[in-house]
């Protein structure tokens, strides 16, 4: 099974995403097949992708996330400036965090950290908290959307709580793909 683990986002910043998304759809002229959005129901904050697991392994992610959970303390989490990966021509589109970063680095610096130890090797990327507006499939909208969204570095779209973690199982499908909670975990 494919697995990831991550923190949900609250319903508040789930409509000033799909508000977002719609405002940048509108401000730069795309066809369909230039950029996929996410569908913001399924947005959420990676702390770490497991890629394909074996089935019984799922049992061990559950136990490791929710010793690390149970270690650490809830916290109000800055949703703030659209950025994007991919340097001139961006590949995705994403809204970045800000205040209490370090507890997000925290948090997923102990969950990368565990995880090692049990097998599952590091990152080699460094992790940085984001949430996925849109993947860009074509390099002339990717020009675009990186030179537009120049003016949102400075945008705030809100708080959301940091008080929970989960570990998804992800089908992918022709339609998008299908999230299924394999463990919640609340932070203390």
């Amino acid at each position: 099974m494919r697995c990831f683990i991550a923190i949900d986002i609250d319903e508040k910043i789930r409509k000033a995403l799909a508000k977002l998304q719609n405002e940048l759809q509108g401000k730069v002229d795309l066809k369909k097949s230039d950029a996929k959005w996410v569908n913001p129901e399924t947005i959420h904050l990676t702390l770490k992708f497991l890629g394909e697991i074996k089935d019984e392994q799922a049992v061990d992610v559950c136990n490791i996330t929710g010793d690390v959970a149970s270690r650490h303390r809830s916290f109000g989490l800055d949703i703030e400036s659209v950025g994007h990966f991919g340097g001139r021509s961006a590949r995705v589109l994403w809204v970045g965090t800000g205040q209490n970063s370090d507890k997000l680095l925290q948090l997923q610096e102990d969950l990368e950290q565990q995880l090692d130890l049990a097998g599952w090797p590091r990152e080699a990327r460094k992790f940085s908290g984001h949430l996925t507006l849109c993947r860009i499939r074509n390099t002339r909208a990717g020009i675009k959307l990186a030179q537009m969204i120049s003016e949102y570095k400075d945008f705030k779209l809100g708080t959301m709580p940091a008080d929970s973690v989960s570990v998804y199982q992800s089908q992918l499908t022709p339609k998008g793909p299908i999230y299924t909670v394999l463990g919640n975990y609340e932070l203390q």
